[in-house]
Formats: C-alpha cells, structure tokens, sequence
C-alpha cells in the first residue's frame, strides 16, 4: 500500500513537491513563559533595522517567528515553511536570505533589515518605489521576497542585465503570474538606485558654470 504524501515529498511524476498541507508551525514562544520545561528559552540580542532588540525564546526559533510574533515586524511573510517561496526573505548583512529557516541564534553579530527598514511610505526606498510605479502586485503576497531579492542585487550587481535579475528571481513564487510587471520594476528599481547614489548634479554645477564663464579680461 502506497504511503500518504507528506507536505515537501516529492513526487518524481510530476516534478513537484506535494502541498496539500502546510507543515505545523512550532511553538516555540511558550518557552519564554516557562511553560515547556523541556524547551529552554534564552535571551538573545540581534540588530534589525539599525535597532539593537532583546527577544527571550529557544535560540532555535527561526527568524522569521521573532520578526513577526515578537517584534511586529510583518514584512515578511510566512509562506512555505521550508525556505522555497521566498515570501519571508529578509535582508542580512546585505544579502537575502529566507528567514523561516534561519535560527535566530544565527543571526545575533548581524544585521537585519525587514521590509520595514528599507523605507516608508514618505520615503519609499527606489526598489520600493520602482514596484509602485510598475503596479507590480496582484495580491501583494510575494512582494517582500521581491522587493528584499531586487534590493540585495542592487547593492550587489547594480549593473545587472536582464538574465542576471531573472536568475535572481528564479527562486521566488509569485501565484498571480506578475512576472512582467516584477521583472519591468527590478530593471527599474536598478535605475533608480544608480540614479540615487550617483553624485548630485547641482553639486557638480558650480564647478561647470566657472568653467564656462573661463577667465576673466584682463
């Protein structure tokens, strides 16, 4: 008799991994009230967005779980539970990675940037407001890992062509099929980035007029 298909076993027909049911969502917060004695809870300092934070859970606890239960922090997404989707990414020391499966002990001599750290609604970082501008969402889900997957390629291959932002992307689900849109807001998001760190043309200007104006008759 053929076992039942568990979440993430794959299935060598069809090339996929089954997911008719999310994995249980450990409880590891309980911990911090002394109410499993066989989970012990620690307090561990990490830095997100430029904040120093002490959170008091088992050191086993990813990432994610502290960001969104214990610092509000809801940018990130739970989607897969298994590091797949991309939906939970986060920014550590520059680069994205997926925090449902990264401890939070992992994390303590690093920093963290979430959604939230990159900017807000007055000041929208150029990633964030390049997706703006292309109306790259549908129902939004997967913009965090987009948005923190398009921010770390900026800071790393800010000359990026369009094969390297797809192969960036590759790893990220979008279920509404946005990909047009995404990919013309990570081509632009690049643009502005540049733009953002390039010397200020006003600066420069002062400079330019006293080499026109030359020198004085005398």
């Amino acid at each position: 008799m053929r076992a039942k298909a568990r979440y993430g076993d794959w299935d060598a027909r069809s090339g996929s991994r089954f997911c008719h049911h999310r994995p249980p969502r450990p409880v590891y917060r309980l911990a911090c009230r002394g109410s499993d004695p066989h989970v012990s809870a620690s307090s561990i300092s990490i830095r997100v967005n430029n904040t120093q934070q002490i959170v008091c859970c088992d050191p086993k606890t990813p990432l994610l779980y502290v960001l969104r239960n214990d610092l509000a922090l809801n940018g990130p997404k739970f989607g897969c539970g298994l590091g797949e989707c991309g939906a939970c990414a986060v920014l550590i020391d520059g680069r994205a990675v997926r925090s449902c499966v990264v401890p939070v002990a992992a994390v303590q001599s690093r920093s963290v940037v979430t959604l939230e750290g990159l900017g807000n609604g007055d000041a929208p970082h150029p990633v964030q407001q390049a997706f703006i501008d292309e109306n790259a969402a549908q129902c939004g889900y997967c913009l965090n890992g987009m948005i923190i997957t398009v921010a770390a390629l900026a800071l790393r291959e800010p000359h990026a062509n369009d094969d390297e932002i797809k192969h960036a992307l590759e790893h990220n689900l979008c279920r509404c099929g946005t990909h047009r849109e995404i990919l013309a807001a990570a081509k632009r998001a690049l643009m502005l980035s540049k733009a953002a760190h390039s010397p200020d043309s006003q600066s420069e200007q002062p400079a330019d007029r006293k080499a026109d104006q030359g020198e004085p008759n005398a």
